[in-house]
């Protein structure tokens, strides 16, 4: 499981919606059977704008304008039966129908291309940010590793979170970010840091060198003159929040540098901590305001231990009661009742239960990278 994909609700099945279609002619026949038996003064022809009007909240253009000639059809069968035709009062509640149907069926139009147009956008998205985040391997060096990515349902918006993996030549660099905002100026920031992270893993250079160089990337796209990205810089709100990791492949340690992100989580013994880091750095970017030094935090990291890292779209995820999704506390409760907590099972579980958390609707994206020191002889 490496790149997973929320589709949203826009999507409605062709099935679901010609069976929805029932709804209306029922009610057509239910009003049209009793607006014939009815008494003289009472006239319930206004009711059928409620079917063609229901129609297009769930069908096509098509098939509301269908719905809406039935309703006039059923109108006109009313009319003749209870007086005639030319009846003042059935003429002017046909014409009513008709103006009200062609209305409802223009929106019919408007709402189906809005849905089309923002389905073709969902799948740019995608498809860019599929290039962007390069599936990770399930195995680098004694780790095995699994991710996921949630793209939230907020109207197509690119999101910026980020993750990758190098190697080096002592071990294995593990970047996970979260860049504030959204759209292109997002995805363009995300691609600058990840551009800077794959290419400082060619140099080999240490754990602050590389964290450095991330910065000053960040730092010098975020003062090129006239563009969006630096009106936003000098607001201060442009910066990037990252978790660095390096996990050497003969010690059994990992050491982190975090820039302003959620500390990840060490799973060891059915227990769950978190790496709180007690030097922690600013967020890429922010440097410009207040000098930042990129203190590396040591952590013991053995044979079968899980660290778990994310994006605040995971743990700033609400219920229907405003409630934040307590990541730690669903991760303990899996622990006491799996065999055990290898990466591939624990996003798995931790996808199912963030999105009934949150009712299938994430406000921001997410991201989780589970990573786990394998035993020496299965490395």
């Amino acid at each position: 499981m490496d790149l997973r994909r929320l589709r949203g609700a826009h999507r409605r099945p062709w099935r679901a919606s010609h069976a929805l279609v029932a709804v209306p002619l029922l009610l057509i026949l239910i009003v049209t059977v009793v607006d014939i038996l009815a008494p003289p003064d009472v006239h319930l022809g206004p009711f059928l704008v409620a079917a063609p009007a229901i129609t297009a909240s769930f069908g096509s253009p098509r098939m509301t304008a269908f719905i809406g000639v039935v309703a006039v059809l059923a109108q006109a069968v009313v009319a003749v039966l209870r007086t005639s035709l030319t009846d003042l009062n059935h003429s002017f509640q046909i014409t009513a129908l008709i103006l009200i149907s062609a209305f409802v069926t223009f929106f019919a139009y408007r709402r189906e291309r809005h849905e089309r147009e923002l389905t073709q956008l969902r799948s740019v998205a995608e498809a860019t940010q599929g290039v962007l985040l390069r599936p990770l391997p399930e195995r680098v060096g004694p780790l095995r590793i699994a991710s996921v990515y949630l793209a939230a349902e907020a109207e197509a918006q690119i999101g910026g979170d980020l993750y990758a993996v190098a190697r080096t030549a002592q071990g294995t660099w593990i970047i996970i970010g979260d860049v504030r905002g959204k759209g292109v100026e997002a995805i363009g920031d995300a691609a600058l840091v990840l551009g800077a992270f794959r290419a400082a893993a060619h140099r080999q250079a240490e754990l602050p060198v590389l964290v450095a160089h991330l910065e000053g990337a960040v730092s010098s796209e975020l003062t090129d003159p006239g563009t969006e990205r630096q009106r936003r810089a000098d607001e201060g709100e442009s910066f990037i929040t990252a978790a660095v990791l390096d996990v050497p492949d003969t010690e059994s340690v990992l050491c982190l540098v975090n820039c302003g992100h959620p500390p990840p989580l060490l799973l060891r013994d059915g227990r769950v901590k978190p790496l709180e880091a007690s030097q922690p750095a600013l967020p890429l970017g922010l440097t410009e305001f207040v000098r930042s030094d990129f203190a590396v935090e040591s952590f013991p990291f053995e044979d079968g231990d899980v660290v778990l890292l994310y994006t605040d779209g995971v743990i700033e995820a609400r219920d229907t009661s405003g409630a934040f999704y307590p990541l730690a506390e669903r991760i303990t409760s899996w622990l006491d009742k799996s065999d055990g907590d290898r990466p591939q099972p624990l996003l798995r579980y931790l996808c199912g239960d963030l999105m009934a958390h949150s009712g299938g609707y994430l406000g921001d994206d997410a991201a989780m990278v589970a990573v786990e020191r394998l035993p020496a002889a299965g490395a």
